[in-house]
């Protein structure tokens, strides 16, 4: 598993933001999800209409659990 971390703001008030996680298997490293990861920021963002993905990054979830 691997988790795609989305910083996202709200369109309305974009002073507004918090991070969003996606978790999904993924057997490759931390810059291959970079690379791997643009359709599932999309899928997100099409579901989100209120919403403007920022940025995003990937982490490991054993880095979750430390951030805690």
């Amino acid at each position: 598993m691997i988790d795609l971390i989305l910083s996202v703001c709200l369109l309305a008030d974009p002073s507004a933001c918090e991070e969003q996680r996606i978790s999904y298997e993924s057997r490759g490293t931390l810059a291959q999800c970079m690379m791997l990861s643009t359709p599932y920021v999309a899928e997100w963002a099409g579901n989100h209409p209120k919403w403007k993905v920022v940025s995003w990054k990937c982490a490991w979830p054993e880095d979750r659990e430390q951030a805690i």
